[in-house]
């Protein structure tokens, strides 16, 4: 039997097959990353210019050991809205430098002290859960870019989405050779042609574009009750982070805490959102749809997360394909993002599995169980101008737990300790 090729993390890629390849990842997650400076009013360009200066210096930062790309955090939405509606953009890039300046300092820290306490306060019994809900929790927003929850679905919005998907997921299964590597690549293109043939695709902002544009650069303003306002955020993006680079690792099989270490990555991270707000772009961060394209295509090499970066730069100055992209509607989108949300969600499963989890034990069994209903179930606490909710919610909920049972199982005070 067939048994598909992994490309594995140091491995150089052909560059007939490094193109699709990089495309395929700058693809997964353009719907996504562009959202957010739509949502901020600001020309994306300058966001794809810093998401692929992003991914550039987070892989020379972690050594070629950690593919990741780096796209548009949505943890700052809700505190960076109150700071542009009262003070404006540039006093929100201000708060976006000081986010990132601190978590440089959290990364000099753990580099200093080690990431062990990781093992304490999230053991695999909570760690596999928060993992899972990374993708379980953006399954509704999935749906919701296909446009699937609205009250009357559009027929062609169901017809692009079921070609999408169907595409990415029979393709993942039955592709052979060279296009086993390129289904998600495949699935976009796919539906990308069933839209513009149900008339959903209006190319007149492409025809009306300049060939080549400027991304457009500003300047950060500073004042302390602004970036008072975005800073608590730091403990969404490091919760996140450390998510994401578990995740990761155990996709490609490699234990990313430990090399090239959580302190080089963590450093990578908020290094680069630090220098998104010195140029006028949103914060970066790590991305579950490109992990869902490592899952799904088993193709890890950080020269093809690296190509990833540079075509992103190379289109932030071409304005006419910045805007024909933008025209990839949601349905695509939203088929794609239903399969790689998905595969995150096992991988937190995976991490249940491997760590050969005792449900047996009454620890494991509660800690697993109140991380999942908390996740899932819609709370939110709030600190400020800052969320607290599902994933996130449920990675501190989980830590809290997790570092008291260690400690009650240091004076033999639970009935399952060994």
């Amino acid at each position: 039997m067939e048994k598909r090729k992994i490309i594995q993390v140091e491995e150089k890629v052909p560059f007939k097959l490094l193109v699709p390849l990089s495309i395929q990842h700058m693809f997964a997650m353009f719907g996504a990353s562009v959202l957010v400076p739509f949502l901020f009013g600001i020309n994306p360009a300058i966001v794809l210019f810093m998401n692929g200066v992003g991914t550039l210096l987070f892989i020379l930062i972690t050594k070629g050991k950690a593919p990741a790309y780096l796209g548009s955090s949505f943890a700052f939405l809700a505190p960076a809205g109150v700071v542009i509606s009262k003070f404006g953009y540039e006093y929100a890039l201000g708060g976006f430098i000081a986010v990132g300046f601190c978590g440089c300092i959290l990364s000099f820290i753990i580099y200093k002290f080690g990431s062990d306490w990781i093992d304490i306060v999230l053991p695999p019994a909570a760690m596999g859960p928060v993992v899972a809900l990374i993708g379980l929790e953006l399954a509704g927003t999935a749906a919701n870019q296909a446009g699937l929850l609205e009250e009357h679905i559009k027929p062609e919005n169901l017809i692009v989405f079921f070609v999408t998907l169907g595409m990415a997921v029979f393709g993942s299964v039955a592709f052979r050779g060279f296009l086993s590597v390129i289904p998600i690549l495949i699935a976009v293109v796919s539906g990308y042609i069933t839209a513009i043939a149900s008339g959903m695709v209006d190319f007149k902002k492409v025809a009306q574009a300049s060939l080549f544009a400027m991304p457009n650069f500003s300047s950060p303003k500073f004042n302390l009750e602004a970036i008072l306002i975005i800073l608590p955020v730091i403990l969404v993006i490091t919760s996140e982070h450390i998510g994401h680079q578990i995740v990761t690792g155990k996709i490609i099989g490699r234990n990313l805490l430990k090399n090239p270490g959580l302190h080089r990555s963590l450093f990578g991270d908020n290094f680069s959102t630090m220098l998104s707000g010195f140029i006028g772009s949103v914060p970066t961060t790590t991305y579950g749809e490109n992990i869902g394209v490592m899952a799904v295509t088993g193709v890890y090499s950080v020269y093809v997360i690296a190509g990833a970066g540079i075509l992103s730069i190379i289109c932030s100055f071409i304005g006419k394909l910045t805007v024909l992209i933008q025209t990839i509607p949601g349905a695509v989108i939203g088929g794609i993002s239903f399969l790689l949300y998905g595969m995150i969600g096992t991988s937190g499963i995976r991490i249940l599995v491997d760590g050969k989890v005792d449900y047996g034990k009454s620890k494991n069994l509660v800690l697993s169980s109140v991380v999942f209903v908390t996740g899932l179930s819609g709370i939110t606490v709030k600190f400020g101008n800052v969320e607290l909710k599902g994933m996130v919610l449920a990675c501190v909920v989980g830590m809290g737990l997790s570092l008291i049972f260690y400690i009650l199982d240091k004076f033999h005070l639970t009935n399952d300790a060994e």
